[in-house]
């Protein structure tokens, strides 16, 4: 008699169904199955057959085994709400895969505390005519082991006959928009199923895009891929089918608990990074395309697009043992060239040292060399599986993760040049170009030689990318998300770059063109003027002393912040003590850190920020619940607060270290009065516990609360810092991390400044003084603005100190104030960089 084997998929912990907690999947609402507690990271296909469903979460595959029997793995429950954060796609839908291969790539540490259960079900969606036999125990499993035999039921599979002669039934329709934020996904689709199955005669079939799936069916359901915002058709025939239909939409528009608002029609199935140059038409001459600032500065030059080469992949394999040994030998020669790069630059090191994680990561070693021991190349193993994992990060919807994609690409080509036993090419670009590409890898960035590219466009990518970061370590002015329209600009054409402005013009007039290179040899000369005279204190034209201080994250950025003129430093980002590990920094471990830095300062202050994590920043061994909204929820000080033993860990560490230096703290997101006292009492708990002195304890006015509650926390704290860029993003409503809408961010928008003034107004009526050390104080434009509102202390970017001091010397303290009333009248940023520009232009500046 016909049969199909199934294996486990995973290591873990066998359960029944009816144990599940969650009534959908334990009612048999989506089939018969099983669930596995697992143990493994890796999901396994339990036979051979088809991928014909991969959620665009990547926590649910469904696949197709022979004669039709369909099968759904869901990982964990509830984790459609993670978004596709922690998941990691290892094949793609139309593969076809052999038992036991990998599917899915699961960081439990991400997972772990965001999803509601890891219990992963197994069902049997559709078992065409197939009889079950689960014959496997409950209790422990591991991956591979005997799970379960189909056996052709053959009572049930007899072929039945066509009835040819009835006419086709005549269909309603509904429509009806999906209010549910993450779509139709396996439970929704289930609980509409339910509906559809107690009305025996009537059939219903959801439409959209063109393609059309019957609703009975949550697995062909889930293969529609309908998400939030997507409006669909209805289908149903039967002699029910009204009343049905009626229940249906009823149910959809209730949103099923899951309803959130409609986004922007614009940005209905919109692809993250899809671009389309042929949407576009070439940009005319003196167009000025928008984009997204990533690195300051003007530049001037031709266009050059370069052709990136790639090498050739073998597609035939020489055997496992030897394409085992040669993937090896490759990435020991990969490691070895990013252990010692020539010439990197310290951020270009950092993300080197992000690419050598990855080359340590043994999922992803393991699942190149599955796909070996299976027949496939070397080189075409590792370029699935990464490609798979920037597949995976681009199918997130986060912005961040989708940029970092471009980090997994870079790799598989380093590798694969090294298994073709050759070097890429070096690009080499005439003198001055911008360079113009759809998106860059970061290696390409890092290849460029000094002195030949000017400026870097690029119609994709985001403000936080690793390229915007090795472009601004190299001083190179870049643009990104300019859009398809920039790829249609011609080589050679004559392009300015501002980043102030955020514009790329597209062969302007012989004056513009004069006019930008006159700006862009003027900054170079203030550049080298500036840090001449960055050894004196910072100070006004006419002598009123404003402290200018350095943003540091860790011991080496102290030594260039100081050759800037730094005076000290007005944020200390304790989060890079934390970020990339597996486990928290223990309290000597700290305490060591604070105390180098202190010392290095020699004497100088040191604004320790409390820990800020949460958010666009999260730590694995912290787990934070997944959140609608990460920028509103557990971040800052609040996560402090909710982890007292981390809070109090880190105060003690401070407190150890303040021998070394003029140490002082800083409480991040401080929203609410009682937040800063809660943190005041932990601090004196623990200072009176070691016997030490309370050092000055601040705030960061990063909520317009915070701003408007300004008087009241000055009078119970020592100061205020006003961190400008989630000030800003909270203050207009837009994410500073989302490429679509970063560009209408600006500090100098006048509702910040407002609130930048009540804070200023507050903190005076209690004799407090206020900072900035947010990225207006990095802005030479911005820094007599804020001095004008009543700001006395600025932190810049350690590369930006020299030239804020030099801007706060050209101008009287009556200048700034009189700026900073006409700034606070203006009715936009524009107007009000019109008006800093101005007042610059006029003291020759």
């Amino acid at each position: 008699m016909p049969s199909i084997s199934l294996s486990a998929p995973l290591s873990g912990w066998l359960c029944p169904l009816d144990e599940v907690p969650d009534p959908v999947f334990a009612g048999g609402m989506l089939g018969e199955g099983v669930a596995i507690d697992p143990l493994g990271e890796v999901l396994h296909a339990p036979a051979a057959g088809e991928v014909i469903g991969f959620h665009e979460a990547g926590h649910a595959v469904t696949l197709r085994l022979r004669e039709g029997v369909e099968l759904l793995l869901h990982f964990g429950l509830d984790t459609v709400r993670l978004g596709g954060a922690g998941f990691t796609p290892l094949v793609y839908i139309g593969a076809h895969v052999d038992e036991g291969q990998p599917l899915l790539r699961v960081a439990l540490d991400e997972v772990v505390g965001k999803a509601r259960s890891l219990v992963t079900p197994l069902l049997v969606t559709e078992p065409a005519g197939y009889a079950i036999e689960w014959i496997a125990p409950f209790g422990t499993i591991e991956v591979g082991e005997p799970l379960a035999r189909l056996v052709r039921d053959e009572a049930t599979s007899s072929d039945q006959p066509l009835d040819t002669g009835r006419a086709p039934e005549a269909r309603l329709q509904r429509k009806v928009r999906i209010p549910l934020a993450h779509g139709l996904h396996a439970r929704p689709c289930a609980r509409l199923a339910e509906i559809v199955r107690a009305a025996a005669a009537v059939k219903v079939h959801v439409a959209v895009g063109g393609r059309e799936a019957s609703l009975a069916s949550p697995t062909a359901m889930l293969r529609l891929a309908v998400r939030h915002g997507d409006t669909v058709a209805l289908l149903a025939s039967g002699p029910d089918a009204e009343p049905v239909l009626d229940q249906l939409v009823q149910m959809i528009e209730s949103g099923m608990g899951e309803g959130a608002p409609f986004p922007a029609e614009s940005a209905v199935r919109a692809p993250i990074t899809s671009v389309s140059g042929a949407e576009f038409s070439v940009p005319a001459a003196g167009a000025a395309l928008p984009g997204v600032a990533a690195s300051p500065g003007i530049a001037v030059g031709p266009v050059w697009r370069p052709v990136q080469t790639e090498p050739v992949i073998d597609e035939i394999s020489a055997g496992p043992e030897v394409e085992t040994t040669r993937l090896r030998d490759a990435l020991i020669a990969v490691r070895t060239a990013l252990c010692s790069p020539a010439g990197a630059h310290a951020e270009e090191e950092a993300i080197l040292g992000a690419h050598l994680a990855l080359l340590d990561d043994p999922e992803l070693t393991g699942a190149a060399e599955a796909l070996i021991a299976d027949g496939v190349s070397a080189g075409e193993a590792w370029r699935r599986v990464l490609h798979a994992e920037a597949a995976g990060l681009r199918a997130t919807g986060d912005a961040r993760f989708a940029e970092r994609a471009a980090d997994f690409i870079d790799l598989d080509l380093r590798v694969q040049w090294c298994l073709a036993g050759d070097e890429p090419p070096v690009m080499v670009p005439p003198a001055g170009a911008i360079l113009i590409a759809d998106d860059l890898l970061p290696s390409q960035v890092a290849a460029l030689s000094p002195g030949g590219v000017a400026g870097i466009a690029t119609a994709r990518g985001g403000p936080t990318s690793h390229v915007a970061i090795i472009a601004a370590s190299r001083g190179l002015p870049a643009l990104v998300a300019l859009g398809s329209a920039v790829l249609e600009i011609a080589d050679g054409t004559m392009v300015v770059l501002d980043t102030v402005t955020g514009t790329l013009e597209v062969d302007p007039p012989a004056e513009r063109l004069s006019a930008a290179r006159a700006a862009a040899s003027m900054r170079e000369t203030r550049r080298a003027a500036a840090l001449a005279a960055a050894g004196r204190d910072g100070a006004t034209a006419d002598g009123k002393r404003i402290e200018v201080f350095a943003n540091l994250g860790k011991l080496d950025d102290v030594a260039p912040a100081l050759a800037q003129g730094a005076e000290g430093c007005g944020l200390l980002r304790t989060e890079f003590l934390f970020l990339d590990r597996a486990t928290a920094p223990d309290e000597d471990e700290q305490m060591a850190c604070y105390a180098a830095i202190a010392q290095a300062l020699e004497g100088r202050p040191l604004i320790v920020r409390l820990l800020d994590i949460g958010g666009d920043k999260p730590a694995p061994y912290l787990p934070i619940a997944a959140e609608e909204n990460p920028a509103l929820g557990l971040r800052g000080i609040r996560v402090g607060l909710a982890r007292p033993e981390v809070l109090s860990t880190q105060l003690r560490a401070i407190l150890r270290a303040t021998p070394s230096g003029d140490i002082r703290i800083m409480a991040p997101m401080i929203a609410r009065i009682e937040e800063l006292r809660a943190v005041r009492e932990v601090l004196l708990a623990e200072a009176r516990a070691l016997g030490v002195a309370v050092p000055q304890l601040g705030v960061m006015v990063e909520t317009p609360a915070a701003a408007v509650m300004a008087d009241r926390l000055a009078a119970e704290c020592d100061f205020l810092s006003v961190g400008t860029n989630d000030l800003t993003q909270y203050t207009l409503a837009m994410d500073r991390g989302n490429p679509a809408v970063a560009g209408g961010l600006d500090g100098l928008d006048p509702a910040v400044l407002r609130l930048i003034a009540q804070t200023c107004t507050g903190a005076e009526r209690f004799g407090k003084w206020v900072g900035v050390c947010g990225g207006l104080a990095s802005d030479p434009l911005a820094a007599g603005l804020l001095v004008g509102l009543g700001v006395g202390e600025l932190s810049a970017a350690p590369g930006q100190v020299a030239e804020v001091k030099a801007s706060l010397a050209a101008v009287t303290d009556a200048q700034c104030k009189a700026l900073a009333r006409k700034a606070l009248d203006a009715a936009s940023a524009t107007e009000v960089r019109a008006l800093a520009t101005e007042m610059l232009r006029e003291v020759g500046l």
